[in-house]
Protein backbone atom coordinates (compact mmCIF):
# COMPACT_ATOMS: atom_id res chain seq x y z
CA UNK A 1 0.00 0.00 0.00
CA UNK A 2 2.97 2.45 1.03
CA UNK A 3 4.50 1.50 -2.43
CA UNK A 4 1.29 2.59 -4.52
CA UNK A 5 1.13 5.72 -2.37
CA UNK A 6 4.93 6.32 -3.33
CA UNK A 7 4.36 5.33 -6.58
CA UNK A 8 1.55 7.96 -7.01
CA UNK A 9 3.45 10.99 -6.35
CA UNK A 10 6.07 10.48 -8.90
CA UNK A 11 2.94 9.95 -11.36
CA UNK A 12 1.25 12.94 -10.50
CA UNK A 13 3.91 15.32 -10.95
CA UNK A 14 4.93 13.72 -14.61
CA UNK A 15 0.93 14.26 -15.47
CA UNK A 16 1.63 17.97 -14.10
CA UNK A 17 4.73 18.12 -16.06
CA UNK A 18 2.82 16.88 -19.22
CA UNK A 19 -0.18 19.11 -18.94
CA UNK A 20 2.13 22.31 -18.50
CA UNK A 21 3.89 20.92 -21.11
CA UNK A 22 0.72 20.87 -23.78
CA UNK A 23 -0.32 24.13 -22.50
CA UNK A 24 2.89 25.97 -23.28
CA UNK A 25 2.59 24.20 -26.70
CA UNK A 26 -0.80 25.63 -27.39
CA UNK A 27 0.30 29.23 -26.46
CA UNK A 28 3.25 29.21 -28.31
CA UNK A 29 1.61 31.04 -31.28
CA UNK A 30 0.37 33.83 -28.94
CA UNK A 31 4.23 34.07 -27.25
CA UNK A 32 5.79 34.28 -30.77
CA UNK A 33 2.81 36.72 -31.91
CA UNK A 34 2.96 38.90 -28.41
CA UNK A 35 7.18 38.95 -28.74
CA UNK A 36 7.12 40.20 -32.60
CA UNK A 37 4.58 42.70 -31.95
CA UNK A 38 6.55 43.82 -29.04
CA UNK A 39 9.79 43.42 -31.23
CA UNK A 40 8.33 45.77 -33.67
CA UNK A 41 7.91 48.51 -30.89
CA UNK A 42 11.09 48.06 -29.49
CA UNK A 43 12.64 48.57 -33.28
CA UNK A 44 11.08 51.47 -33.93
CA UNK A 45 11.92 53.03 -30.88
CA UNK A 46 15.37 52.45 -31.64
CA UNK A 47 15.69 54.07 -34.60
CA UNK A 48 13.36 57.01 -33.47
CA UNK A 49 15.65 57.36 -30.91
CA UNK A 50 18.47 57.15 -32.50
CA UNK A 51 17.51 60.05 -35.17
CA UNK A 52 16.56 62.22 -32.17
CA UNK A 53 19.49 61.91 -30.55
CA UNK A 54 18.30 59.75 -27.71
CA UNK A 55 19.28 56.13 -26.20
CA UNK A 56 16.57 53.73 -26.53
CA UNK A 57 17.83 51.76 -23.31
CA UNK A 58 17.85 54.68 -21.21
CA UNK A 59 14.56 55.42 -22.05
CA UNK A 60 13.42 52.14 -20.87
CA UNK A 61 15.48 51.48 -17.83
CA UNK A 62 16.26 55.30 -16.58
CA UNK A 63 13.26 57.62 -16.75
CA UNK A 64 10.48 58.48 -14.86
CA UNK A 65 9.03 55.67 -12.54
CA UNK A 66 11.61 53.42 -13.06
CA UNK A 67 14.38 55.66 -11.85
CA UNK A 68 12.06 55.42 -8.38
CA UNK A 69 11.90 51.11 -8.58
CA UNK A 70 15.59 51.46 -9.16
CA UNK A 71 16.65 53.44 -6.13
CA UNK A 72 14.38 51.20 -4.02
CA UNK A 73 15.84 48.01 -5.11
CA UNK A 74 19.59 49.96 -4.23
CA UNK A 75 18.89 51.88 -1.25
CA UNK A 76 15.67 50.14 0.25
CA UNK A 77 12.68 53.05 1.13
CA UNK A 78 13.05 56.25 3.01
CA UNK A 79 13.95 58.51 0.35
CA UNK A 80 11.66 61.39 -0.72
CA UNK A 81 11.87 64.99 -2.71
CA UNK A 82 10.31 68.15 -1.51
CA UNK A 83 9.07 69.78 -4.70
CA UNK A 84 8.78 73.96 -4.08
CA UNK A 85 4.79 74.03 -4.11
CA UNK A 86 5.21 72.05 -1.16
CA UNK A 87 4.43 68.81 -1.97
CA UNK A 88 6.50 65.99 -0.87
CA UNK A 89 6.93 62.78 -3.20
CA UNK A 90 7.85 59.65 -1.09
CA UNK A 91 9.28 56.45 -2.78
CA UNK A 92 7.04 54.51 -0.29
CA UNK A 93 4.39 55.22 -2.90
CA UNK A 94 5.80 52.03 -4.87
CA UNK A 95 4.86 48.61 -3.73
CA UNK A 96 7.92 46.86 -3.30
CA UNK A 97 7.62 43.52 -5.30
CA UNK A 98 9.37 44.57 -8.10
CA UNK A 99 11.93 46.45 -5.96
CA UNK A 100 12.82 43.35 -4.50
CA UNK A 101 12.95 41.17 -7.79
CA UNK A 102 15.04 43.96 -9.45
CA UNK A 103 17.22 43.42 -5.86
CA UNK A 104 17.47 39.47 -6.37
CA UNK A 105 17.99 39.44 -9.70
CA UNK A 106 20.69 42.24 -9.75
CA UNK A 107 22.73 40.41 -7.04
CA UNK A 108 22.44 36.76 -8.69
CA UNK A 109 23.54 37.91 -12.06
CA UNK A 110 25.42 40.69 -14.16
CA UNK A 111 22.32 42.69 -14.29
CA UNK A 112 21.88 46.35 -12.77
CA UNK A 113 18.88 46.65 -10.89
CA UNK A 114 17.87 48.82 -13.83
CA UNK A 115 18.80 46.43 -16.43
CA UNK A 116 16.64 43.48 -13.99
CA UNK A 117 13.69 45.52 -13.75
CA UNK A 118 13.47 45.60 -17.51
CA UNK A 119 14.17 41.91 -17.49
CA UNK A 120 11.75 41.26 -15.10
CA UNK A 121 9.08 43.06 -17.40
CA UNK A 122 9.92 41.31 -20.61
CA UNK A 123 10.05 37.76 -18.87
CA UNK A 124 6.51 38.81 -17.16
CA UNK A 125 4.90 40.74 -20.09
CA UNK A 126 5.23 36.95 -21.91
CA UNK A 127 3.89 35.27 -18.92
CA UNK A 128 1.18 37.78 -19.10
CA UNK A 129 0.79 36.92 -22.60
CA UNK A 130 0.54 33.22 -21.53
CA UNK A 131 -2.17 33.69 -19.25
CA UNK A 132 -3.86 35.74 -21.56
CA UNK A 133 -4.16 33.02 -23.93
CA UNK A 134 -5.13 30.75 -22.44
CA UNK A 135 -8.25 33.27 -20.65
CA UNK A 136 -9.08 33.79 -24.13
CA UNK A 137 -8.53 29.82 -25.20
CA UNK A 138 -10.72 28.98 -22.16
CA UNK A 139 -13.87 31.25 -23.07
CA UNK A 140 -13.71 31.30 -26.76
CA UNK A 141 -11.66 28.84 -28.45
CA UNK A 142 -7.22 29.17 -29.30
CA UNK A 143 -8.06 31.89 -32.01
CA UNK A 144 -9.55 34.08 -29.81
CA UNK A 145 -6.98 33.79 -27.01
CA UNK A 146 -3.95 34.56 -29.96
CA UNK A 147 -5.53 37.50 -30.73
CA UNK A 148 -5.87 38.68 -26.79
CA UNK A 149 -2.88 38.61 -25.97
CA UNK A 150 -1.77 40.22 -29.41
CA UNK A 151 -4.28 42.84 -29.10
CA UNK A 152 -3.04 43.73 -25.45
CA UNK A 153 0.99 43.89 -27.15
CA UNK A 154 -0.75 46.07 -29.52
CA UNK A 155 -2.31 48.75 -26.94
CA UNK A 156 -1.27 52.25 -28.16
CA UNK A 157 0.86 52.62 -24.52
CA UNK A 158 2.07 49.41 -25.22
CA UNK A 159 5.73 49.44 -25.01
CA UNK A 160 5.21 50.39 -20.94
CA UNK A 161 5.07 46.20 -20.93
CA UNK A 162 8.94 46.39 -22.57
CA UNK A 163 9.80 49.47 -19.26
CA UNK A 164 11.34 48.44 -16.19
CA UNK A 165 7.98 49.41 -14.83
CA UNK A 166 5.47 47.14 -12.66
CA UNK A 167 2.38 47.07 -15.16
CA UNK A 168 3.80 43.90 -16.67
CA UNK A 169 4.64 41.76 -13.75
CA UNK A 170 1.30 43.05 -12.00
CA UNK A 171 -0.45 41.76 -15.14
CA UNK A 172 1.03 38.28 -15.75
CA UNK A 173 0.25 37.98 -11.72
CA UNK A 174 -3.69 39.41 -11.70
CA UNK A 175 -4.27 37.43 -15.42
CA UNK A 176 -2.85 34.38 -13.84
CA UNK A 177 -4.46 34.71 -10.62
CA UNK A 178 -7.94 35.54 -12.73
CA UNK A 179 -7.33 32.55 -14.74
CA UNK A 180 -6.74 30.27 -11.30
CA UNK A 181 -10.04 31.57 -10.27
CA UNK A 182 -12.06 31.06 -13.24
CA UNK A 183 -10.65 27.26 -12.72
CA UNK A 184 -11.40 26.74 -9.36
CA UNK A 185 -7.67 26.84 -8.26
CA UNK A 186 -8.39 28.48 -4.87
CA UNK A 187 -4.94 28.59 -3.45
CA UNK A 188 -3.29 29.86 -6.62
CA UNK A 189 -5.80 32.42 -6.36
CA UNK A 190 -4.86 33.80 -3.09
CA UNK A 191 -1.15 33.02 -3.64
CA UNK A 192 -1.24 35.32 -7.03
CA UNK A 193 -3.87 37.97 -5.53
CA UNK A 194 -1.57 38.22 -2.74
CA UNK A 195 1.06 39.11 -4.82
CA UNK A 196 -0.69 41.11 -7.20
CA UNK A 197 -1.30 43.35 -4.09
CA UNK A 198 2.77 43.89 -3.52
CA UNK A 199 3.35 45.05 -7.05
CA UNK A 200 0.45 48.11 -7.60
CA UNK A 201 -2.45 49.48 -5.62
CA UNK A 202 -4.44 47.87 -7.76
CA UNK A 203 -3.93 44.94 -6.72
CA UNK A 204 -7.01 45.19 -4.54
CA UNK A 205 -9.19 44.41 -7.70
CA UNK A 206 -8.03 41.06 -8.07
CA UNK A 207 -8.94 40.55 -4.28
CA UNK A 208 -11.90 41.91 -5.25
CA UNK A 209 -12.58 38.87 -8.10
CA UNK A 210 -11.60 36.26 -5.78
CA UNK A 211 -13.92 37.46 -2.79
CA UNK A 212 -16.69 38.24 -4.85
CA UNK A 213 -16.49 34.88 -6.65
CA UNK A 214 -16.39 32.95 -3.49
CA UNK A 215 -19.31 35.02 -1.83
CA UNK A 216 -21.40 34.17 -4.93
CA UNK A 217 -20.41 30.68 -5.32
CA UNK A 218 -21.76 29.93 -1.35
CA UNK A 219 -24.31 31.81 -2.18
CA UNK A 220 -25.49 30.01 -5.34
CA UNK A 221 -24.46 27.28 -3.53
CA UNK A 222 -27.08 28.05 -0.10
CA UNK A 223 -29.91 29.27 -2.31
CA UNK A 224 -29.53 25.77 -3.71
CA UNK A 225 -30.18 24.38 -0.42
CA UNK A 226 -26.58 23.49 0.24
CA UNK A 227 -25.19 23.94 3.82
CA UNK A 228 -22.10 26.11 4.08
CA UNK A 229 -19.71 23.42 5.49
CA UNK A 230 -20.99 21.71 2.34
CA UNK A 231 -20.10 23.78 -0.21
CA UNK A 232 -17.18 24.68 1.25
CA UNK A 233 -15.89 21.21 1.07
CA UNK A 234 -17.36 21.21 -2.48
CA UNK A 235 -14.76 23.77 -3.34
CA UNK A 236 -11.12 22.58 -1.63
CA UNK A 237 -8.91 25.58 -0.96
CA UNK A 238 -11.50 28.18 -1.37
CA UNK A 239 -11.22 29.45 2.50
CA UNK A 240 -7.62 29.43 2.18
CA UNK A 241 -7.33 30.93 -0.97
CA UNK A 242 -9.99 33.93 0.22
CA UNK A 243 -7.63 34.52 3.26
CA UNK A 244 -4.42 34.50 1.17
CA UNK A 245 -5.86 37.37 -1.33
CA UNK A 246 -5.52 40.53 0.44
CA UNK A 247 -2.17 39.53 2.74
CA UNK A 248 -0.47 41.44 0.50
CA UNK A 249 -2.22 44.66 -0.16
CA UNK A 250 -3.24 44.66 3.16
CA UNK A 251 0.50 44.13 4.65
CA UNK A 252 2.24 46.77 2.79
CA UNK A 253 -0.64 49.21 3.29
CA UNK A 254 -0.47 48.42 7.37
CA UNK A 255 3.70 48.84 7.12
CA UNK A 256 3.43 51.94 5.63
CA UNK A 257 0.99 53.19 8.41
CA UNK A 258 3.22 52.24 11.23
CA UNK A 259 6.33 53.92 9.37
CA UNK A 260 4.07 56.81 8.93
CA UNK A 261 2.62 56.95 11.91
CA UNK A 262 -1.03 56.87 10.93
CA UNK A 263 -3.54 54.40 9.24
CA UNK A 264 -3.84 56.13 6.40
CA UNK A 265 -0.19 56.83 5.70
CA UNK A 266 0.04 55.65 2.48
CA UNK A 267 -3.07 57.39 1.61
CA UNK A 268 -0.76 60.61 3.12
CA UNK A 269 1.59 59.38 0.82
CA UNK A 270 0.04 59.06 -2.28
CA UNK A 271 -1.47 62.66 -1.53
CA UNK A 272 1.91 64.18 -1.22
CA UNK A 273 1.91 62.89 -5.24
CA UNK A 274 -1.32 64.53 -5.83
CA UNK A 275 -2.88 61.56 -6.30
CA UNK A 276 -6.00 60.27 -4.77
CA UNK A 277 -9.80 59.04 -5.45
CA UNK A 278 -12.24 61.76 -5.34
CA UNK A 279 -14.85 59.60 -7.55
CA UNK A 280 -13.77 61.11 -11.30
CA UNK A 281 -14.22 64.93 -10.18
CA UNK A 282 -10.72 65.99 -11.13
CA UNK A 283 -10.94 63.94 -14.28
CA UNK A 284 -13.96 65.74 -15.27
CA UNK A 285 -13.01 69.09 -14.42
CA UNK A 286 -9.67 68.29 -16.44
CA UNK A 287 -11.94 67.36 -19.50
CA UNK A 288 -14.38 70.00 -19.13
CA UNK A 289 -10.76 72.37 -19.05
CA UNK A 290 -9.57 70.54 -22.79
CA UNK A 291 -13.74 71.19 -24.10
CA UNK A 292 -14.52 74.86 -22.80
CA UNK A 293 -10.30 75.61 -24.29
CA UNK A 294 -8.06 75.76 -26.88
CA UNK A 295 -7.76 72.08 -26.87
CA UNK A 296 -11.39 70.99 -27.71
CA UNK A 297 -10.05 68.58 -30.22
CA UNK A 298 -8.22 66.77 -26.93
CA UNK A 299 -11.43 66.70 -24.82
CA UNK A 300 -12.78 65.46 -27.35
CA UNK A 301 -10.75 62.84 -27.72
CA UNK A 302 -10.62 62.01 -24.10
CA UNK A 303 -14.41 61.76 -23.90
CA UNK A 304 -14.42 59.29 -27.23
CA UNK A 305 -11.75 57.01 -25.48
CA UNK A 306 -13.36 57.23 -22.28
CA UNK A 307 -16.95 55.75 -23.82
CA UNK A 308 -14.96 53.08 -25.93
CA UNK A 309 -13.73 51.62 -22.55
CA UNK A 310 -17.06 51.81 -20.96
CA UNK A 311 -18.47 50.70 -24.31
CA UNK A 312 -15.98 47.74 -24.32
CA UNK A 313 -16.78 46.68 -20.36
CA UNK A 314 -20.64 46.83 -20.77
CA UNK A 315 -20.03 44.71 -23.46
CA UNK A 316 -18.25 41.86 -22.10
CA UNK A 317 -20.68 41.73 -19.22
CA UNK A 318 -23.48 41.99 -21.64
CA UNK A 319 -21.87 38.91 -23.30
CA UNK A 320 -21.82 37.22 -19.98
CA UNK A 321 -18.28 37.45 -19.04
CA UNK A 322 -17.33 35.31 -16.53
CA UNK A 323 -17.75 37.03 -12.39
CA UNK A 324 -14.09 37.30 -11.90
CA UNK A 325 -13.04 38.92 -14.92
CA UNK A 326 -15.73 41.11 -14.85
CA UNK A 327 -15.46 42.33 -11.50
CA UNK A 328 -11.37 42.57 -11.67
CA UNK A 329 -11.95 44.67 -15.28
CA UNK A 330 -14.63 46.70 -13.44
CA UNK A 331 -12.43 47.31 -10.68
CA UNK A 332 -9.37 48.25 -12.55
CA UNK A 333 -11.31 50.77 -14.82
CA UNK A 334 -13.11 52.33 -12.04
CA UNK A 335 -9.89 53.07 -10.05
CA UNK A 336 -8.43 54.41 -13.25
CA UNK A 337 -11.27 57.19 -14.43
CA UNK A 338 -11.72 58.28 -10.55
CA UNK A 339 -8.25 58.68 -9.61
CA UNK A 340 -7.05 62.48 -9.54
CA UNK A 341 -3.57 63.30 -10.33
CA UNK A 342 -1.71 63.19 -13.58
CA UNK A 343 -4.47 62.42 -16.03
CA UNK A 344 -2.00 61.27 -18.77
CA UNK A 345 -0.98 58.27 -16.84
CA UNK A 346 -5.04 57.08 -16.97
CA UNK A 347 -3.83 55.15 -20.48
CA UNK A 348 -1.21 53.25 -18.36
CA UNK A 349 -3.24 52.73 -15.16
CA UNK A 350 -6.02 50.78 -17.51
CA UNK A 351 -3.49 49.30 -19.59
CA UNK A 352 -3.65 46.19 -17.33
CA UNK A 353 -7.80 45.90 -17.46
CA UNK A 354 -7.01 42.58 -19.88
CA UNK A 355 -10.69 41.40 -20.13
CA UNK A 356 -12.15 44.96 -21.70
CA UNK A 357 -10.27 43.39 -24.86
CA UNK A 358 -12.16 40.31 -24.77
CA UNK A 359 -15.16 41.62 -26.67
CA UNK A 360 -12.68 42.58 -29.56
CA UNK A 361 -10.67 39.19 -29.45
CA UNK A 362 -13.68 37.26 -29.56
CA UNK A 363 -14.53 38.84 -32.72
CA UNK A 364 -11.52 39.19 -34.26
CA UNK A 365 -11.12 34.59 -34.26
CA UNK A 366 -14.20 35.20 -36.15
CA UNK A 367 -12.96 36.17 -38.65
CA UNK A 368 -10.77 34.51 -41.54
CA UNK A 369 -7.00 34.80 -40.37
CA UNK A 370 -5.88 36.97 -43.26
CA UNK A 371 -8.52 40.12 -42.54
CA UNK A 372 -7.50 38.96 -38.87
CA UNK A 373 -3.74 39.48 -39.23
CA UNK A 374 -3.86 42.49 -41.52
CA UNK A 375 -5.79 44.34 -38.93
CA UNK A 376 -3.64 43.22 -35.86
CA UNK A 377 -0.51 44.21 -38.24
CA UNK A 378 -2.20 47.89 -38.76
CA UNK A 379 -2.76 48.12 -35.31
CA UNK A 380 0.60 46.63 -33.71
CA UNK A 381 2.36 49.35 -36.14
CA UNK A 382 0.67 52.39 -35.19
CA UNK A 383 1.67 50.67 -31.57
CA UNK A 384 4.75 51.47 -32.67
CA UNK A 385 5.01 54.85 -33.80
CA UNK A 386 3.12 56.00 -31.11
CA UNK A 387 5.37 54.28 -28.38
CA UNK A 388 8.49 55.31 -30.03
CA UNK A 389 7.00 59.38 -30.21
CA UNK A 390 5.84 58.64 -27.11
CA UNK A 391 9.13 57.68 -24.93
CA UNK A 392 10.78 60.71 -27.04
CA UNK A 393 8.81 62.97 -25.57
CA UNK A 394 6.41 63.19 -22.54
CA UNK A 395 6.69 59.96 -21.57
CA UNK A 396 4.82 58.03 -19.24
CA UNK A 397 4.50 59.91 -15.49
Amino acid sequence: MNDLASASVPGRTLRSRSAAGGALRRATPALAAYAAIRLLGLAVLAVWSAADGKDWHTLLTARWDSLWYTRVAEQGYGYTVQLPNGDVHSNLAFFPLLPWLERGLSALSPLSPADAGMAVAWSASLAAAWALYATGERLYGPRAGVALAALWAALPVGVVQSMAYSESLFTALAAWGGYAVLTRRWVAAGVLASLAGLTRPVGVAVVAAVWITAAVTLWLARAGGVRLQAALRAHPGMLPGVLLAPLGWCGYFVWVGVRQGSFTGYLDVQGGWGNGFDGGLAFGAFIWHQLSGPGVAAGIGLLVGVGLVIWLYLIGVRQGQPLPLAVYGGVVLLLALTAKGYFGSKPRLMMPAYPLLLPLAAGLARWRPVRCWLVVGLVAAGSAVYGAFWLNGSGPP
